[in-house]
């Protein structure tokens, strides 16, 4: 990939979600076609976009059949929190593989994953985490977003796509507890670190953090400066509200990046988590 980098036709699986929903507002006219695919409803098609109903992730061909002319997919499709087992494989493993392999064959050059904050959700919250640490999942939906990170890895140094993860706070339209004052994203900050990753000119693979420009920010985008992500919103500007309310956040939560994610069955020992 290189300068001459110029999308037309971009992909958003999940489109009818809470993410694909504002990215399809946010993304509108920019691209010369905007393909959405969900197994939700999505309305009628907007002039320059392409619609595609029932478009189930766990299938590899009805996959395949929403890639055809896509330049960039941004995959959003999936099971966004924790679950069981017997969902999260359908959806985000093997969905996830699917978009990835569809896209290959199809000769997307490029693809945007969501990842996800829970992907490292294990790290203390005393220390600033950077895009370079090991993965720490908090949950089986973390392991996913893992998955997805090693996955979308191979795809670009084995198969030469243009891939980043972006591992996503507390996506709201403003943060709703006192931990979502280091880990909240705004609509557009979220808006606007998609299209870097879209338009960028040229990179191979990279993780960045999807957060707003947040006072209290503890994960350190600045190894990915390159990429052009400058978020504008501030959780601070309603640090004054939230602590108005009652902290009810789970003690085994508090002393973590992941938050709520990390005391669902929970039976280790904090002492040992360093």
């Amino acid at each position: 990939m290189s300068e001459l980098w110029n999308p037309k036709k971009v992909l958003i699986t999940g489109a009818a979600g809470t993410i694909g929903s504002v990215l399809r507002e946010g993304l509108k006219g920019k691209y010369e076609t905007l393909a959405l695919s969900d197994i939700k409803p999505l309305g009628e098609a907007a002039p320059g976009e392409e619609i595609f109903e029932n478009a189930d992730i766990r299938d590899l061909d009805a996959t395949a059949a929403t890639m055809e002319g896509v330049d960039c997919v941004v995959h959003l499709a999936g099971i966004p929190v924790e679950d069981e087992w017997e969902k999260i494989l359908p959806m985000n493993l093997i969905g996830c593989y699917n978009v990835f392999e569809a896209a290959r064959r199809a000769g997307v050059k490029r693809v945007v994953f969501a990842s996800s904050n829970h992907a490292v959700g294990y790290y203390r919250r005393a220390g600033v985490i950077d895009t370079d640490v090991q993965p720490r999942p908090d949950s089986r939906y973390g392991v996913s977003k893992v998955y997805g990170e090693a996955l979308g890895r191979l795809y670009a140094d084995k198969h030469g796509m243009a891939v980043s993860c972006l591992r996503i706070g507390s996506f709201q339209p403003k943060p709703q507890d006192l931990r979502q004052l280091m880990t909240w994203i705004s609509h557009s900050d979220t808006v606007h670190l998609i299209e870097r990753c879209i338009d960028h000119p040229d990179y191979h693979f990279v993780a960045v953090y999807g957060v707003s420009n947040n006072t209290r920010n503890k994960w350190d985008n600045s190894k990915v400066d390159w990429l052009g992500y400058r978020p504008r919103d501030n959780a601070e500007d309603y640090a004054v509200e939230l602590y108005a309310k009652e902290d009810t956040e789970h003690p085994i939560a508090k002393p973590f990046h992941g938050g709520m994610f990390c005391p669902m069955e929970f039976s280790g020992d904090l002492n040992k988590i360093d």
